[in-house]
């Protein structure tokens, strides 16, 4: 299994596409969904900008994302995601 390296805060993954973050330009984001529903998480070039591609984070789950710098986080509802800016570690 494979180690985490924390490089940032957990925060709440803002609910709103105009909010959304880019984990203080992070490349690996670590999605935490410890509710009991199940929550999509868009990627986008920039706040409220394009779409690069959405996913369904199941409940009680994380999911390590990896994405460019500048694109940027966000859940389509509810305040139950976390995430943090995240490495790796051999």
């Amino acid at each position: 299994m494979g180690r985490i390296l924390p490089l940032g805060t957990e925060i709440t993954v803002p609910n709103s596409v105009g909010t959304a973050s880019s984990f203080s330009e992070a490349t690996v984001v670590r999605l935490a969904n410890p509710g009991t529903s199940d929550l999509v998480i868009t990627v986008q070039e920039t706040a409220g900008g394009t779409t690069v591609g959405t996913f369904t984070l199941l409940a009680n789950t994380t999911e390590l994302l990896e994405k460019k710098p500048t694109h940027v986080v966000s859940v389509a509802s509810g305040t139950d995601v976390l995430g943090a800016k995240v490495g790796f570690t051999a």
